[in-house]
């Protein structure tokens, strides 16, 4: 199992708002799971068990005023933006109460109060877009950056290499996180790309740095976060950043996952990024009492949240004409 160290510059109150987001992110979407087996939780759902340290570390180290643009596998990006459990549940139940009162769904949760620019169905679509995002940013001289994240699989996608190169050449704010989790859907990465690190190993072709970070590590990704973020607010350009993390769970829930080795899930399972970091901060002499009080404090949260999706009612039919515009109404105009 892969050692992680203690980082002494990290203050308690960080390592304990990082595991209380990994710990609201595995809650939240095992409650999801659950509710899908119960019929509430209509369509799919793509969850990131296993992944949460990467929208943990993003989200404790992001400003307010940045923005954050995801794929389908996007509800650990949302609530790492701060944007309350019970709307998110509540859209993806299709619910009135929901974020996006219930026409989104589990694919396309969006926050702009929050920063939360969009999760994306299309592979790939949302890079581009967070590119033009960030050059709104560097015209206006605004501060902001555009972090956007994306699957290994996004890798060999055209838009991968048009918005890393159209980023690289106007040195751009943005900064492309690969949430390399090894599988695309239900194809290993390593059977259809040339190269081992398909991200990394590419940074080059567009004259970045090459960087690959342990993304069941929180702090880690805590730190790289911090750094990266702050390279593209003094202007030095983009960044791309290939964390290796790994699914508990299949691509999506109609998934059993079997094309994986099960030796190769158990060694993943055993690095699983919440126990490991909850040991680690008693190893430095973190109150056990405390981390339970955490862990119990966000299970009544996850209740509570739940209980409100629920009591919302569907959707009224007339809901199909309202917001297809941006004036919030439908009809066609030329």
């Amino acid at each position: 199992m892969a050692q992680v160290m203690f980082d002494p510059s990290l203050q308690q109150d960080v390592r304990l708002r990082l595991f209380e987001r990994m710990v609201i992110l595995r809650r939240f979407e095992k409650r999801v799971y659950d509710l899908f087996l119960e019929g509430f939780v209509k369509g799919t759902s793509h969850l990131s068990i296993g992944q949460e340290a990467i929208a943990a570390g993003f989200g404790e180290a992001m400003q307010a005023s940045d923005w954050t643009f995801a794929t389908y596998r996007g509800h650990a990006h949302t609530l790492s933006r701060g944007v309350e459990m019970a709307p998110v549940m509540a859209e993806l139940m299709g619910r009135v109460g929901g974020l996006m009162g219930g026409k989104g769904g589990s694919m396309h949760l969006t926050s702009v109060d929050h920063g939360m620019m969009g999760s994306y169905a299309i592979v790939g679509a949302h890079l581009p877009i967070a590119v033009g995002a960030a050059l709104s940013a560097k015209y206006r001289k605004s501060n902001q950056v555009a972090v956007c994240f994306f699957g290994d699989g996004t890798t060999n996608i055209g838009a991968f290499h048009e918005a890393l190169n159209f980023a690289a050449v106007y040195d751009l704010p943005v900064v492309f996180v690969c949430e390399n989790n090894l599988y695309m859907e239900y194809t290993s990465i390593h059977d259809v790309t040339a190269v081992e690190h398909p991200a990394a190993d590419r940074a080059a072709s567009y004259g970045l740095e090459r960087i690959i970070v342990d993304g069941n590590d929180v702090s880690e990704m805590y730190r790289v976060a911090q750094e990266r973020l702050q390279w593209a607010r003094a202007g030095q350009g983009p960044s791309l950043i290939e964390a290796m993390t790994y699914r508990h769970n299949g691509h999506s829930r109609a998934d059993p996952g079997k094309y994986r080795p099960d030796t190769e899930v158990a060694a993943w399972m055993q690095r699983d990024p919440i126990p490991a970091y909850r040991r680690r901060l008693e190893l430095e002499g973190v109150a056990v009492a405390l981390l339970d009080e955490i862990e119990e404090r966000v299970a009544v949260a996850v209740d509570e949240a739940t209980e409100v999706a629920k009591a919302s009612p569907p959707p009224p039919a007339d809901l199909a004409w309202r917001d297809v515009w941006s004036d919030g109404g439908w009809q066609w105009r030329s």
